[in-house]
């Protein structure tokens, strides 16, 4: 048999779309810590489509979150989010960066479960202020002390963005590093999710 005629080996992209399905990957975490840089990044490597749920919430509303959050307030705002993560993961398989308190609903929660495979991209609260110290476009930490908004996020939001199928550190190392690193877990997680499996015709012979 020629070279030609060998089938292509299977690559961890390969696998990680084939255990995925219909599911869409989810990454969840606080502002700054790369979810939408990290998120293109991995879409290109898996040759999915990545969405950005704020970008999508901007659209449906017509103006900036910032705009949204300060003519009709935060919860108004949570509601239309939970609206459009609800709509995006209906359409995966996709890489979908979520703002910072979407996995704070329950709801989302359970219908990220349901629909995806989840992220946490984890980082220490110095290195969330230095990328987000010099942006206008936070809502949330538009307050006189900045750092201590963003230790008080993290000490609510950390236990609940635990609950993610995955975590991730996110820290000062070229982008790519942090792709690698989700392509590998995710490949492993996909893995030991299909080997817990029964194969096709003992769960027929089960049921």
């Amino acid at each position: 048999m020629s070279d030609a005629a060998l089938p292509m080996p299977a690559s961890p992209e390969t696998d990680i779309l084939s255990a995925l399905g219909a599911r869409s990957i989810v990454l969840v975490g606080m502002m700054g810590v790369g979810k939408s840089t990290i998120g293109r990044r991995m879409a290109a490597r898996l040759k999915l489509p990545f969405v950005d749920a704020d970008t999508e919430i901007e659209a449906a509303a017509g103006m900036t979150i910032p705009e949204i959050f300060e003519r009709h307030g935060e919860p108004h705002f949570r509601d239309g989010e939970a609206r459009v993560i609800a709509r995006l993961l209906e359409g995966g398989p996709v890489v979908l960066a979520t703002g910072g308190g979407a996995f704070m609903r329950e709801e989302t929660r359970n219908r990220i479960a349901a629909k995806a495979v989840s992220i946490w991209l984890k980082a220490d609260p110095d290195i969330i202020m230095r990328r987000v110290r010099r942006r206008a476009d936070r809502p949330l930490l538009q307050t006189a002390d900045p750092e201590a908004t963003v230790t008080r996020l993290l000490t609510e939001r950390e236990p609940v963005y635990s609950r993610a199928d995955l975590t991730i550190a996110s820290r000062e190392v070229p982008h790519d590093k942090i792709v690698e690193e989700c392509i590998e877990t995710l490949h492993a997680h996909l893995c030991a999710e299909a080997a817990s499996q029964p194969p096709a015709d003992v769960a027929s012979a089960v049921r």
